[in-house]
């Protein structure tokens, strides 16, 4: 009879994992799919048009607009970011297992990790394609180096915060400061890459700020060291010094 018990359990165990492990992205694809309901019914498509119509205005949409060009890229990156760190990760009874993360090239048994410089790099290229698709209302006519930066830093470390609340609430992963600092960082080195992206494009105004002594290398340097004191000060905090 033991036996039987344990085994009914560990089956509702399992049922219950297995359905639980893809919520997050089963609620998050159906309120897309409840979106694309909507806008099916509001312009009264036909079932047999269905498809047809998803395809052409998509593709009609893709060719002529920018915008939606520049948001899309970013929505794929950005679910490739979702599915490793959320949707697909595997259930963890302790998600405060480990706190702290891992802050260097190697980990307690001295072997050597590359998750840290993983966790940075990840956001970079996020960054990058935000600001790109959304420059305008991020930064403005004409971005400066230090709103960039600024910019960049809070806005990835409020979506990399998100991301270690829901592995901390729904129990995929671990949540962990290590992971939080690094992604912030990422951001700031995004935000610093997408600013010298911005001023090669822009040469013409380059020239013209150069010769009125505002070169933007200078705005680089000058805003870079807010940004490290700022990070070694969280660094030195975390760590306990």
């Amino acid at each position: 009879m033991n036996s039987i018990y344990i085994g009914i359990c560990k089956i509702i165990r399992n049922v219950l994992i297995a359905l639980y492990q893809p919520f997050v992205a089963t609620v998050f694809f159906s309120f897309i799919a409840m979106f694309i309901f909507i806008y099916v019914k509001e312009h009264n498509w036909g079932k047999k048009d269905f498809t047809k119509n998803i395809c052409l205005t998509w593709i009609s949409y893709f060719k002529k607009s920018c915008e939606f060009r520049r948001v899309f890229f970013l929505v794929i990156y950005s679910m490739l970011i979702l599915s490793r760190t959320v949707f697909y990760r595997d259930i963890w009874t302790n998600p405060l297992s480990d706190i702290m993360g891992g802050w260097g090239l190697y980990d307690v048994d001295g072997n050597l990790t590359t998750e840290a410089i993983e966790n940075l790099m990840l956001f970079i290229p996020f960054t990058v394609l935000l600001l790109w698709a959304f420059r305008k209302e991020l930064l403005g006519e004409k971005p400066e180096i230090r709103k960039t930066l600024w910019i960049a830093t809070k806005t990835v470390g409020i979506f990399s915060f998100g991301i270690e609340f829901f592995q901390l609430l729904f129990h995929l992963g671990t949540f962990q400061i290590s992971d939080l600092v690094y992604n912030t960082l990422g951001g700031t080195v995004g935000g610093a890459v997408y600013y010298v992206i911005y001023r090669v494009r822009h040469k013409g105004e380059w020239w013209i700020r150069m010769m009125c002594g505002q070169v933007w290398v200078i705005e680089v340097f000058e805003g870079l060291p807010i940004c490290l004191r700022v990070y070694l000060k969280n660094l030195r905090f975390f760590r306990g010094e």
